[in-house]
């Protein structure tokens, strides 16, 4: 268990984790048709990858050396009845076979499915805890957005925690993000969401989130789906393991979008 959160959390303490699961609920993603493609020129500057196991077999060359978060939970699309109606799709021995180092699954508290939610992810902590696999909890919303407030989020995330997870991706809210990440006894991670106007928004948001508490970021759309991804990922990595201030991250941005580093 340690040794695989090792390869997750650097020796720093922080991580950025780069999703590309979203098709496993949205379908071919703008500028994630060809998730190997898209990938390539961003992967050396995350900390792990997170990802589905078809995405995994056949789109990622298996020479990769990066720590691979397998998302292990869907069944549900964006054009069906309830997002939250997710059900463990991956079994133990599958993320044995593709050698993960974690997997990740959605609750929906407050939902219609919050119990079977959150009892999946009961179930996948035992599975997985028998061979010391760690499972990420990502606290999701479907499409209320809305729901994103410290008091929910912080009631999302302990939750996940007292069940198993060994670490939490949640959003990041303005207001009392402290309070989310403190009463959570597992590490935090900020969810990126919708991709923002700006890419300075993104910054903005990364570093409040880590002088909050959080240890870092699983951010997908916010950089792959920008115009400048290797910019977009270095400058958030230097707010991350280089405690860049916004400012400094969009200036790196701007000079590695200008081709001058």
């Amino acid at each position: 268990m340690k040794n695989r959160l090792s390869r997750l959390i650097q020796t720093d303490g922080k991580a950025l984790f780069l999703p590309i699961d979203h098709g496993y609920f949205q379908g071919p993603t703008r500028k994630l048709e060809k998730p190997g493609e898209t990938i390539k020129p961003i992967v050396q500057y995350a900390d792990a990858l997170m990802l589905t196991r078809g995405v995994l077999r056949n789109c990622v060359d298996p020479a990769m050396n990066k720590p691979v978060i397998l998302r292990v939970s869907g069944g549900t699309s964006v054009v069906g009845e309830d997002l939250a109606n997710e059900a463990i799709t991956t079994s133990v021995e599958e993320i044995i076979r593709l050698n993960a180092s974690a997997v990740s699954m959605s609750v929906f508290v407050g939902s219609k499915y919050e119990h079977q939610s959150l009892t999946n992810l009961a179930k996948l902590v035992d599975a997985c805890e028998d061979y010391g696999i760690p499972v990420m909890a990502v606290t999701a919303v479907g499409k209320e957005l809305e729901k994103r407030t410290a008091r929910y989020l912080a009631l999302c995330c302990r939750i996940a925690a007292e069940l198993g997870a060994r670490v939490v991706k949640t959003y990041y809210c303005e207001d009392g993000f402290e309070k989310v990440v403190e009463g959570c006894p597992v590490p935090v991670v900020i969810a990126g969401g919708p991709k923002t106007e700006t890419q300075r928004e993104v910054f903005d948001f990364v570093y409040d989130g880590m002088q909050k508490g959080a240890i870092g970021v699983n951010l997908g759309r916010n950089i792959w789906q920008t115009e400048h991804p290797v910019a977009a990922i270095r400058a958030i990595r230097a707010i991350i393991h280089d405690n860049y201030t916004p400012e400094e991250a969009q200036s790196l941005f701007e000079q590695v979008k200008a081709g001058k580093t």
